[in-house]
């Protein structure tokens, strides 16, 4: 009767940790842009957009591509970055590209930005060569250690993708290349444990993913120690501040190895990016107005850092399970 009952509630968690593959948590984050020597002691420029993706593991992903479309329609997106772990295998490429050309319905006026994970360098050189060929066909711009720069209403945004740094693809000095000296500066990755290293690398906003938030988190995220220096400061997922600069770990939408998750869900997030000081209008004073649809309005996220300390999320906005 025990093993019966120790065998029942497993079968009960592993159901609750399957129905959370499915369970999207949308997140709207508003950032700050401080002034800078770049962008002058008052930064001008209109708010921008930029709806993120990471981890789409095709593997292993229960969010269907139109809903994302769907939730998102009629809204504003100026830009999609999409920040690695698209797949593992080869045979889904197909599949990867249709679900990032269906987003792209969205139609982001300054265009679809995409970087590799460390699950996308499993493929074979040829197989990888042939998912870019792909991505750029449908119109994404795919970045790998090097930057674009786009006009958003005049303001220049310099997207600056720098490539993996777990599997020591990253190489700043070639990302940051050439770099303009004026406008903002959004960066792309996929492991965050990238920032520790862009002391002399300006930047004024970082987009990531890699850590799925733990996926099992419970009763904490051990596995991550593996993963670097930051899960052991406990910056694992949503905003957070390194050296005075913000940066963000999505989860992901996808799953690894099996599809379940506990303590953490599947997400897509809108950011914002204002000039320092408009966030009069907006429901949080410079960061994560993370909500689900289903969660109540969010508290302030994080706290001012000061030049050379970390500040990490004051409040989870969210009672993830």
């Amino acid at each position: 009767m025990f093993w019966f009952l120790i065998l029942s509630l497993f079968a009960v968690l592993l159901a609750r940790a399957y129905r959370n593959t499915f369970d999207l948590n949308t997140r709207r984050v508003n950032v700050a842009v401080q002034p800078s020597e770049r962008l002058g002691e008052s930064a001008s420029f209109e708010p921008l957009a930029v709806l993120h993706l990471s981890d789409l593991h095709m593997e292993n992903i229960s969010i269907d591509a139109e809903r994302i479309v769907r939730d998102f329609s009629g809204q504003r997106i100026d830009l999609i970055a999409i920040t690695g772990d698209l797949l593992d295998r080869h045979k889904n490429i197909p599949k990867a590209v249709a679900y990032v050309e269906t987003v792209m319905k969205l139609k982001p006026r300054l265009g679809t930005f995409v970087v590799f994970g460390n699950h996308d360098y499993v493929l074979a050189p040829p197989k990888l060569g042939l998912l870019k060929a792909e991505l750029e066909r449908i119109g994404c711009r795919v970045l790998v250690n090097q930057h674009e720069t786009v006009l958003h209403n005049g303001v220049p945004v310099h997207v600056i993708g720098v490539d993996d740094y777990s599997t020591g693809r990253s190489n700043l000095a070639a990302s940051f290349q050439h770099v303009p000296a004026e406008g903002v500066r959004l960066v792309l990755t996929h492991d965050p444990n990238l920032v520790l290293e862009m002391r002399d690398y300006p930047y004024d906003y970082l987009l990531s993913g890699h850590f799925h938030g733990g996926q099992i988190h419970w009763p904490k995220p051990f596995h991550l120690v593996k993963m670097g220096r930051l899960p052991k400061l406990n910056m694992v997922k949503g905003l957070h501040r390194y050296e005075g600069r913000p940066f963000y770990i999505s989860e992901g939408l996808g799953q690894t190895g099996i599809n379940i998750r506990l303590r953490s869900r599947p997400e897509i997030t809108l950011h914002t990016l204002v000039p320092a000081g408009s966030l009069s209008g907006h429901p949080t004073a410079e960061t994560a107005a993370a909500a689900r649809t289903k969660s109540p309005a969010a508290k302030p996220g994080v706290v001012a850092a000061k030049p050379g300390a970390v500040a990490t999320e004051a409040a989870r906005t969210l009672a993830l399970e």
